[in-house]
């Protein structure tokens, strides 16, 4: 029991360091597209923020309808067609 208990313990070891030696290297191949996915998730916890506080958007969208009335309803335009378009894009997926 012993004996074999040892050779489960020699290989989990050498897996263990076969294991790191690939994270090694596969983090070479990944070093240089390190800083680009940070500022993805950056961007992604950006648009997550804005999404989950819509007291912000709709605050900032009064101000600019308050001073810029014309470019608002420009926005609001721009903005309502292309809520339909992906509604209607959601519904063909």
């Amino acid at each position: 029991m012993s004996q074999s208990l040892k050779a489960l313990l020699m290989r989990q070891q050498e897996l263990q360091a076969k294991a790191g030696r690939e994270r090694a290297d596969l983090a070479l191949y990944f070093e240089p597209l390190e800083k680009p996915l940070s500022w993805a998730d950056k961007g992604i916890d950006a648009f997550h923020f804005i999404k989950d506080t819509p007291v912000l958007w709709t605050s900032a969208f009064a101000l600019l309808a308050h001073y810029k009335p014309k470019l608002a309803s420009k926005a609001l335009a721009v903005g309502w067609g292309a809520v339909k378009v992906l509604k209607s894009a959601k519904s063909l997926i």
